[in-house]
């Protein structure tokens, strides 16, 4: 019997300074191979007659000889009963100082379809069920605590006993004893590199990908992310065996996995098409096809064919140049293309890399304790589309500020535009309101101002004016003038500024003719449609009425008020002097002041009253709020 190899540093120590056992590398055994008629459970203890008397010396790490497998093929064929058979192996350790830690047992990799038994001197003190479920055997490392002997020491010997069917690949890859501490770093390590970290990077694919198909839902018209959805899909069950453990039947496990990466080839396949915008229709037709024809032929249902595990690894072939080419085709047509078909292609050829050394590892070509790669595919996948959706991401939103940029120089450009018009127009609309007014002027002197010049001047040539009257007729003439100016004074809508104006033109005059003026005005609410035109006819008819009151009444005291009346303002103006009869006085020649007044009124949508007596006489004019002012 050969010993076991120690290939590890130097040994520990414990705290009180004594040396404690060394982590020991085993890489030679001794090995013999059992022909069985099913599987049975391992025995609790070995025994002499446990095991045959033909040991062979190995070195560790150790894969079944091709020749026994050619025999199990061989007698499959002939229709000859399947078989199982019992590999074991022994290690023997070297003695080693007394060690007051726990101890544990580590091996990379044990591949089987059966039970693997772990004996220390002889006695079960491991068992782990592989029959059924894939992901027992080649992908979780094995770690078994020992229980502390009496002296402290480590087992003197290591047996292992692994149960198979007749034609699996069986390969056991060296082992490490000792030392929890010393080794437990090792499978730690594998187990997260091997298991965990490929778990990791497949679920934070599948939720990727479950956002994008949220995505399309909202644009069914972009069909990668339906893609990225559909091969987040393919990609999470294609690593299953690797890191989950589902209570699910061995055949339809398989069939799932295996068959979930053609599926995924076929998905890359297309979005590498989609970036590139060239037709393979071809290629396309070929590997749909295939896809379909592996589903097929690799369902368990079919007696015929053996189950999905034994044919993998002829599958893996079909895959791989699959893989390759989908690779070389999408380089070929992605070429001075499309960087991101170019970038999915190389993609591609590096996952194709990946499975290409599983299927190695899984066929015994290389040593059993190389890493599997194919779990890390994951995230080659999740990488090259998280960068084709990084690079769109960001081309969308540097097309978007481009776009933005755009409109804002469109925007500024147009604003430019608007405000020069809007320049032009004001310019325009000022020299139109500047004639408008000037002719509204001239119009309105030449009606009032010039007509009453005109009479004054015959008056005179002829000799029927007084120079009293001339004087008279002179200063209402420059009563008008001032009238006119007046009204072109900006009043902001505001009746009381424009009968102010009225007043500070007025009072000199009163004082004159030793007539007292009582201004007992309130606020009033703006008039909006109060307008130059508007104001001149307004102060044309409170002047009117204030010249009545001087030339006729021979008032000593005039009241001037306003009030709201309804909808409307009022303006009321009230004296101490003889009244008159307002109807007679309307029906003659010599109420044409009156008859104007009313007249001014009624083009402001607006009412003039009188009521006259012995103690005097009050007028009124109201005005709306909201009536629309008329030209004259």
């Amino acid at each position: 019997m050969l010993t076991g190899l120690v290939a590890c540093g130097s040994a520990d120590t414990r705290a009180d300074g004594s040396p404690s056992a060394a982590a020991l590398h085993l890489t030679q055994a001794e090995w013999q191979v059992q022909t069985d008629a099913g599987f049975t459970s391992p025995p609790l203890t070995l025994d002499g007659q446990t095991l045959l008397d033909r040991w062979q010396p190995v070195t560790l790490p150790h894969a079944l000889p091709i020749a026994l497998l050619g025999q199990a093929r061989a007698a499959a064929s002939a229709g000859e009963a399947p078989v199982t058979r019992t590999s074991w192996f022994r290690l023997t350790v070297p003695l080693s100082p007394a060690s007051s830690t726990p101890l544990a047992l580590y091996a990379a990799r044990v591949r089987t379809d059966g039970t693997l038994a772990v004996y220390a001197d002889g006695h079960l003190i491991h068992t782990a069920q592989q029959q059924g479920p894939l992901w027992n055997s080649p992908h979780t490392p094995l770690w078994v605590l020992l229980e502390k002997s009496p002296d402290g020491r480590l087992p003197h010997e290591i047996t292992l006993r692994i149960e198979h069917t007749a034609a699996t690949q069986v390969a056991l890859s060296s082992l490490w004893l000792g030392p929890v501490e010393a080794i437990s770093w090792r499978y730690h390590g594998r187990q997260w590199l091997q298991q965990e970290l490929p778990g990791m990077f497949s679920s934070a694919f599948l939720a990727v990908g479950i956002f994008a198909f949220l995505v399309w839902l909202r644009r069914r018209h972009e069909t990668g992310y339906l893609l990225f959805f559909v091969l987040a899909i393919m990609s999470f069950i294609r690593g299953l065996h690797f890191y989950v453990n589902y209570p699910i039947a061995n055949d339809w496990f398989a069939w799932f996995t295996v068959n979930s990466l053609f599926w995924l080839v076929t998905v890359v396949h297309f979005s590498i098409g989609l970036l590139h915008r060239r037709q393979q229709l071809w290629l396309t037709r070929a590997l749909i096809t295939a896809s379909v024809l592996m589903a097929l032929l690799t369902l368990p249902v079919w007696p015929a064919l053996p189950n999905t595990p034994r044919t993998t690894p002829m599958l893996y072939v079909m895959a791989a140049l699959m893989g390759v080419s989908v690779s070389v085709a999408g380089i070929i047509n992605a070429w001075g293309r499309s960087r991101d078909a170019m970038v999915v292609a190389i993609g591609t050829v590096l996952a194709t890399l990946f499975s290409a050394t599983d299927w190695l590892v899984q066929n015994n070509f290389i040593s059993p304790e190389n890493w599997y790669l194919g779990p890390h595919t994951n995230a080659i996948t999740f990488s090259v589309f998280g960068y084709v959706m990084y690079r769109r991401y960001t081309g969308a939103i540097a097309e978007v500020e481009q776009v933005n940029a755009s409109l804002a120089e469109r925007l500024r450009a147009r604003e430019a535009e608007l405000e020069a018009s809007h320049r032009s127009l004001r310019e325009i609309a000022q020299r139109q309101m500047l004639s408008d007014e000037r002719q509204r002027m001239m119009q309105d002197m030449h009606d009032g101002l010039g007509s009453t010049l005109i009479s004054a001047i015959r008056s005179v040539e002829v000799g029927g004016m007084s120079d009293e009257r001339v004087t008279q007729t002179l200063k209402d003439c420059m009563d008008d003038l001032k009238l006119a100016i007046d009204s072109m004074e900006p009043v902001e809508a505001d009746l009381l500024l424009l009968l102010a104006t009225l007043r500070f033109r007025l009072e000199p005059r009163l004082e004159g003719t030793g007539v007292t003026l009582h201004w007992e005005v309130q606020e009033l609410p703006p008039l909006d449609w109060l307008d130059p035109s508007s104001a001149l006819h307004i102060l044309r008819i409170v002047q009117e009425s204030v010249a009545n009151i001087m030339r006729h009444t021979r008032a000593t005291e005039i009241r001037v008020a306003t009030a709201v009346q309804g909808d409307g303002v009022q303006v009321s103006i009230e004296d101490n002097g003889q009244g008159f009869d307002v109807d007679k006085t309307l029906g003659e020649a010599t109420g044409k002041g009156l008859n104007n007044q009313q007249r001014r009124a009624q083009m402001l949508d607006g009412k003039v009253a009188w009521a006259s007596g012995p103690a005097g006489t009050r007028f009124t004019l109201w005005l709306p709020m909201e009536a629309s002012p008329r030209t004259p």
